[in-house]
């Protein structure tokens, strides 16, 4: 009796104990209460901006397109799930870029030349940047691809999601900072 006892009282302090541990670790997530990384912990955060070449050589940047959402999406053409994604971004930014809409497509590792060829296959409109480095990938926290970032007209990350969206989580993601319902 006394011994059933005695693992009685130290399981409940083991659960007490793990539970604490747990409501701690909760406690110092970051602002979008993601524990595991990821570019949702970046919610609420000023957005980095590195400066990149674009398809035409040019140097391009986030921080260029202040005083419009973005929506920066990194990719790579590798990438099973970004190629799926890619379509529903051109069809997102052409339908929304008069209301302020940028969408700019970080690719991620890979040379001019083969970002190049991926944009001319898929006909994109919106701007591509290379980022060889990955700079925006750790900065953005991307856990993997294709990683996207909503980012407000005041630079600040609204929301980052890792993996492939649909055109309408898109649109409910940029649609209430363009002042459009979602």
């Amino acid at each position: 009796m006394m011994r059933g006892r005695a693992a009685l009282i130290v399981a409940i302090f083991g659960i007490a104990a793990a539970a604490v541990t747990v409501r701690f670790y909760f406690a110092q997530a970051g602002p979008a209460g993601n524990v595991f990384g990821g570019p949702a912990i970046l919610t609420g955060a000023p957005a980095q901006s590195y400066p990149l070449t674009d398809l035409e050589g040019r140097t391009d940047s986030l921080a260029h397109y202040r005083g419009h959402v973005v929506l920066l999406n990194l990719w790579a053409s590798w990438c099973a799930p970004c190629r799926s994604e890619t379509p529903a971004l051109d069809r997102l930014y052409r339908d929304n870029r008069a209301k302020g809409l940028v969408v700019i497509g970080v690719d991620q590792g890979e040379s001019p030349r083969v970002a190049a060829s991926f944009a001319a296959e898929m006909n994109l409109h919106y701007p591509i940047l290379i980022d060889e480095e990955q700079l925006y990938g750790r900065a953005y926290e991307s856990i993997g691809l294709p990683t996207s970032v909503i980012v407000d007209r005041d630079g600040r990350i609204v929301r980052g999601i890792d993996g492939e969206l649909t055109l309408a989580q898109m649109r409910a993601a940029v649609g209430p900072l363009l002042g459009t319902p979602d």
